[in-house]
């Protein structure tokens, strides 16, 4: 559909088929989201094929070269990328691979970056979990957020859930000492399950005194899609999590 943009399934046949956490979402594609996946996906966007060890300097460089001493932080799951860029606009100085398989908010969120001068976000198509385990280096990520991930809310459904102990020590072994793992969600009984999980884990420890929920952190933009919940009462849980040094 888009010569040289994002394939529909990168990782194809290479890696075991096993229960995923989200919906392959190809959607409906803009005029605009399209001119900016066939222009800038090449420049600024990253198949999740699991077959090569990825550089972060690399993958981040700009005319001036690599830059190798970027602090990154991956974010799962980035809906229409507007909070992405909100994000990377405020603190230029720290690399944002974002990750997700829907393909209007793959466009989208390239076209912000361009339109906004934006040379701190990366763009990666396909499943996060490939990322993590084949392709980052450890101990390569100075963050790691997970925004309102699908709840899955039907007990049948709990299984498919991302937060699951699994991956936390996935993600514990890409991640340096002292990154942030930042989790949010609308769906009470998952953002339980969130932190007992986090809770659980050794790699992490809560960076509220009290072991409980962190009010949002000022550099998480309220969306509109969060807007929208908490105008219908629903309660948004933020949990912030330290990667030890151990």
């Amino acid at each position: 559909m888009f010569p040289g943009g994002p394939v529909a399934d990168p990782a194809g046949s290479h890696h075991e088929r096993r229960i995923r956490s989200f919906r392959p979402r190809r959607g409906r594609v803009t005029p605009g989201q399209g001119e900016a996946l066939r222009r800038l996906w090449p420049q600024w966007g990253l198949d999740i094929d699991g077959l090569s060890r990825i550089d972060l300097g690399e993958i981040f460089a700009t005319e001036a070269g690599p830059r190798p001493d970027l602090p990154v932080v991956l974010e799962i799951g980035f809906g229409m990328g507007e909070a992405t860029a909100q994000m990377a606009a405020a603190d230029p100085g720290t690399g944002i691979l974002a990750a997700d398989v829907h393909t209007p908010g793959q466009g989208n969120l390239l076209a912000l970056a361009e339109r906004n001068g934006l040379d701190n976000v990366r763009v990666a198509n396909g499943d996060a979990i490939i990322l993590l385990r084949e392709m980052l280096a450890p101990a390569s990520l100075s963050g790691l957020r997970v925004f309102f991930p699908d709840p899955w809310p039907k007990k049948r459904h709990h299984k498919r859930r991302l937060i699951q102990p699994e991956f936390i020590e996935l993600a514990a072994t890409r991640m340096k000492p002292g990154a942030l793992l930042h989790c949010a969600t609308d769906w009470e009984p998952y953002a339980e399950q969130m932190l007992e999980v986090l809770s659980a884990s050794p790699a992490f420890e809560n960076t509220q005194a009290d072991g409980g929920y962190t009010p949002r952190p000022g550099f998480r933009p309220l969306t509109k899609f969060e807007s929208q919940g908490l105008d219908k009462g629903h309660l948004v849980h933020d949990l912030v999590f330290r990667r030890n040094d151990t």
